[in-house]
């Protein structure tokens, strides 16, 4: 019933079904119909924040029953890992409303999703509330005022996959930057985790005269400092997660009494490009261990939205590539981190062992491409089209105006590439849009601030 032909195919993924292509025609076929009833889809978070989508859709009856599940179902699954919800509003279209609950429910197909969003981020069964159209909730952000305070002796730390960083600032100077490589990912004890910190923290206090605060970024899910969902510690068991890892930061923050705040590396990127371009309405993406996301808003501020986009998807065919973590397919992280290049390699020619880390196979991609060889550009110029087409997805829902790109899948001429795909596709299917994101790389005032200088400046002192 929905048909999509991008003007632009990836070569190695020829299938790939942009979801803004599809949403459009799904907006496209429901408009035609004169059948389109209003429906609103509401994301409740425990501290009283509401984000809101309204749409319009077909009537839930046999003849679009499918593809009214797949179109709100995939609106969902963004939403819910882009802002978060422990209950989703479903307003006037109680069937539909129905069949979402048995897909996101304890043995449906998003009993990843249905565990997350409820107990494990914030605490509460998550649910789906059918209601009338007139009892639809009203929406309700806030934004939060992080980052920028300079002042004082200040600790930043970045926890990355494959390395920690650290830095001591004394009023906006830098002292002191140290990377240390580690292995955090499958570790099951967590004192590996503990004791990696503190030695990072520790050995940044002793080039201070006296700490004043500490900030951190590090990947996944933070609520009051308190780690939820977090890749870093994936191979700790439940048990151990809840009574060492959740009060981690909590811990260091007594031993230091100082202000302390963790925040994920994609808002603490955001906010890093946002204070060296001087520019708001900033959407950072990373494409490294695997995607992440942050954003500041057209005012300069970050809000409680989760930004977690690896998770979200962006490709509605029905074969895509399945996410190894939640099992959902078509999910960013396997078109824009080293697990895409991991995944293309072979389509391009490239046949690399099966225990050959992901980090290994980008690094010898990335050396192919620094010879001109075809097969590595082919890699470049799937996830260049891929991400142009992503990029108006999200734009659907962030307010962009600059786009910056880091990590390493996006360094050197293999970056350049990517990106020159993606402007094409938005000069091809997108002009408006085109012309309203401006694309940015790291530069050097970047580079010198860096993840954990920036990541210092986010507590305020006093």
């Amino acid at each position: 019933m929905i048909k999509v032909n991008p003007q632009i195919r990836p070569e190695l993924d020829k299938n790939y079904v942009p979801a803004v292509l599809w949403n459009r025609e799904y907006r496209k076929l429901a408009s035609e119909s004169g059948k389109a009833v209003p429906v609103v889809m509401a994301f409740k978070r425990p501290n009283g924040t509401v984000s809101v989508f309204k749409t319009q859709m077909l009537p839930h009856t046999a003849e679009y029953r499918d593809i009214n599940i797949k179109y709100a179902e995939r609106i969902i699954k963004f939403l819910l890992w882009m802002k978060g919800g422990c209950e989703v509003v479903i307003a006037n279209a109680p069937e539909l409303a129905a069949d979402l609950q048995k897909i996101y429910a304890p043995d449906g197909k998003r009993k990843f999703d249905w565990e997350i969003m409820g107990e494990t981020i914030y605490g509460k069964e998550f649910k789906i509330t059918p209601v009338a159209l007139a009892d639809a909730p009203e929406e309700k952000e806030i934004q939060l005022q992080l980052g920028g305070h300079l002042d004082g002796c200040r600790i930043g730390f970045d926890l990355g996959g494959s390395d920690r960083k650290c830095a001591a600032v004394i009023d906006g100077k830098v002292v002191h930057t140290e990377e240390v490589v580690w292995d955090p990912y499958f570790q099951k004890d967590p004192e590996y985790h503990k004791a990696g910190i503190r030695d990072s923290l520790r050995r940044a206090a002793e080039k201070l005269p006296r700490v004043d605060a500490i900030g951190g970024s590090a990947a996944g899910v933070y609520v009051d400092n308190h780690p939820r969902i977090a890749s870093l510690f994936r191979g700790v068991s439940k048990e151990d997660f809840a009574k060492h890892i959740i009060p981690l930061f909590d811990e260091i923050a007594k031993e230091y009494n100082v202000p302390f705040i963790v925040a994920n590396d994609g808002e603490v990127t955001a906010l890093a490009g946002a204070m060296s371009m001087e520019s708001n309405g900033v959407l950072g993406l990373s494409m490294g261990t695997s995607q992440a996301i942050g954003y500041v808003n057209t005012n300069g501020n970050i809000t409680d939205w989760l930004n977690e986009l690896a998770f979200a998807p962006v490709d509605y065919r029905d074969d895509a590539p399945a996410d190894e973590w939640s099992g959902d397919i078509g999910c960013g992280a396997q078109y824009f981190s080293q697990q895409a290049v991991a995944r293309l390699a072979p389509a391009a020619g490239l046949d690399y062992p099966a225990d050959m880390p992901f980090p290994k196979r980008l690094e010898a991609v990335q050396a192919l491409m620094a010879e001109g060889d075809e097969r590595a550009a082919k890699i470049y110029r799937t996830i260049g089209v891929c991400f142009g087409y992503a990029i108006a997805h999200y734009a659907e829902f962030y307010d962009i105006k600059n786009l910056l790109i880091l990590g390493r899948v996006s360094s050197g001429k293999g970056g350049e590439i990517i990106i020159e795909e993606a402007k094409k596709v938005l000069d091809c299917e997108f002009p408006a849009l085109a012309s309203e994101i401006t694309f940015r790389i790291p530069d050097e005032k970047f580079k010198r601030h860096g993840q954990a200088v920036i990541a210092a400046s986010l507590p305020e002192i006093g």
